[in-house]
């Protein structure tokens, strides 16, 4: 499950609302819908994370964070390290062989640590 689908989820539970409610609403499908939360499917499009702004009534910040949480939920992610040192190279390898074994615990701290390193521009 991808953040922008826990959300997503999280929202629909507090309303009380099926996932078969929510994509008629919507206009798409319920598979669509059910991938999206479950992080078969990448991260939605911009119109479709106001559309659901628009249904759950969500403004400001918690569109902007909803919004953040979309650009960061692609469930296939490519980590260039193209350039970069060996090490940085063979973290994400690591990484990509061993995150599913990795703790929730131990997740929140590499991210605490990834939180505090400023982060680059894409080329």
């Amino acid at each position: 499950m991808t953040p922008f689908g826990a959300r997503m989820r999280e929202l629909r539970d507090r309303h009380g609302v099926t996932q078969k409610e929510m994509a008629e609403a919507l206009q798409i499908s319920t598979a669509y819908l059910s991938a999206l939360e479950h992080g078969k499917r990448g991260a939605p499009s911009p119109m479709l994370v106001r559309q659901i702004c628009g249904y759950f009534h969500i403004i400001w910040d918690e569109a902007e964070e909803l919004e953040a949480l979309a650009r960061v939920s692609h469930p296939k992610v490519t980590v260039d390290t193209a350039g970069l040192s060996p090490k940085a190279t063979l973290l994400a390898n690591r990484l990509a062989e061993r995150i599913a074994a990795v703790s929730e615990p131990a997740l929140d701290r590499m991210l605490g640590e990834l939180e505090r390193v400023p982060a680059r521009r894409r080329r």
